[in-house]
């Protein structure tokens, strides 16, 4: 059982002791440190939270919790009930709110839980407010609000809608055509907050669809990650029903896959490479991506003349980045678009927008479509390392054993050779190192990880 504090946020299992696991008391401790904060950061008297959950079963004991704890600090909550990260992320500027909490653990499994923290942007909060939240749970430094000064609860439920409506109104997004192509569209929504509001979303768009997994009751049918081991029954329904495609997403709605006619999966990877595809192809312009997603991305943005750039991994670091570089679109390997006309933060129903228009101006099949851009394939493995091992030493000796080749070390090492990369990371949370590589072949990227394990071991004498 575990639970991680990170600048991200807290996350953690469901039950068992606190201060190890995600328990009632864990989650007052860090709602009051992050209602601290706020309070202490802000010159407004008058302070509000956005705050949604996906539909985990722990999601709204977990919730009240937090809501209440921003009470007891004085802290207004306009609670958006079952919701999704990108849709709490609108929400925050839609309702000039001073900050937003999305109640979800994401891809995780359904002991899991945690909290995700934004700022005033709708944005996830930046590693010196992160840090200074994390500080404050740990001191139980609160000031409470008295009887009369105590914070009010406004519950808003078209959010959804709102949020919806937002992305069919940019003009990116080709509606008009979308209605008039007659798709149809298999769902899995995992059972989530993505079984309400992709639905929704078809409906607008007037395409044919149906549904595996969508009651939102937090029963995960499989494992929520959407990755192509975990979506063999989404693949089957779309062969059967002769759907043009599948659509699945994870349990928060910030991650998106889509499956091709034939039933093969389109993949994660290239989710943000046909999104991109789509934004160049009207409004040329850098893009980003972080240093483990597909070199696809790259060859993609080329194409057109556009500049690439790489961030850290982790949402905020390509947000950051693509603030300064002004990208187009941006976004990260596992299936996350973020489109910045419409908001800062990976979304699905952006992408699904994106997507769709792309599918229907080209007028070819997903198979298609994917069978048009490059091919890698990816390899991810880790090492297990003793915790009286150095990593950084091990990261510093390979730079310098491959300093010829391309080398990036704004996050853990990346070595680019000319047609292939393998990407190295240390773990915040365990003595390991992650491998990440893409190569021509699948092969060819199962052999680099195995030569950097090998060397890895070399280094520590195993």
């Amino acid at each position: 059982m575990t639970l991680i504090k990170s600048i991200s946020g807290i996350r953690g299992t469901i039950g068992g002791k606190v201060g190890e696991n995600l328990t009632p008391i864990d989650a007052v401790k860090f709602g009051c440190a992050y209602g601290s904060w706020l309070k202490k950061n802000s010159d407004d008297t008058n302070i509000s939270v956005i705050i949604g959950r996906d539909a985990r079963i722990s999601g709204e004991m977990i919730q009240n919790f937090v809501q209440n704890s921003l009470i007891s600090l004085g802290i207004n909550v306009i609670d958006l009930g079952l919701s999704t990260t990108p849709t709490v992320e609108l929400m925050v500027k839609e309702y000039n709110a001073n900050g937003g909490i999305v109640i979800t653990a994401s891809h995780n499994p359904a002991h899991w839980n945690a909290l995700k923290l934004l700022d005033n942007n709708g944005e996830f909060l930046n590693s010196k407010s992160g840090e200074e939240i994390v500080k404050i749970s740990k001191s139980d430094s609160y000031v409470f609000s008295e009887v009369f000064d105590l914070g009010t609860v406004s519950k808003i439920k078209n959010s959804m809608k709102t949020h919806i409506d937002s992305i069919l109104s940019l003009d990116i997004v080709n509606t008009d055509l979308i209605k008039k192509t007659n798709l149809k569209v298999v769902v899995d929504g995992i059972n989530s907050s993505g079984g309400i509001i992709v639905p929704m979303l078809l409906n607008e768009l007037d395409i044919n669809y149906s549904t595996i997994f969508c009651d939102p009751s937090g029963d995960f049918q499989h494992n929520p990650e959407p990755l192509k081991k975990n979506l063999n029954e989404l693949c089957k329904k779309v062969v059967e029903e002769k759907a043009d495609l599948g659509i699945a997403v994870d349990p928060d709605v910030d991650r998106l896959v889509f499956i091709c006619e034939n039933g093969k999966i389109f993949g994660e990877e290239n989710t943000l490479v046909a999104c991109a595809d789509y934004v160049l192809s009207k409004n040329p312009g850098p893009t980003v991506s972080n240093l483990s997603s597909s070199r696809a991305l790259i060859d993609i943005t080329k194409s057109y003349n556009q500049p690439y750039y790489a961030s850290a991994v982790g949402e905020v670091n390509v947000v950051a980045e693509m603030k300064s570089k002004q990208a187009v679109i941006g976004g990260e390997g596992n299936g996350g678009v973020i489109y910045p006309k419409s908001h800062y933060g990976r979304d699905a129903i952006v992408g699904i927008g994106l997507f769709l228009s792309l599918l229907c101006e080209r007028k070819v099949k997903v198979s298609e479509l994917l069978s048009s851009y490059p091919k890698y394939y990816m390899t991810k493995e880790k090492i297990t390392i003793s915790s009286d091992v150095n990593l950084d030493d091990i990261l510093i000796d390979l730079s310098k054993k491959y300093e010829n080749e391309h080398v990036n070390t704004i996050d853990g090492l990346k070595i680019d050779f000319k047609e292939s990369w393998v990407h190295l990371r240390k773990s915040n949370t365990e003595p390991i190192i992650r491998i990440y590589s893409e190569a021509k072949t699948l092969e060819k990227s199962i052999d680099l990880v195995k030569n950097i394990q090998k060397e890895i071991k070399s280094i520590i004498n195993l």
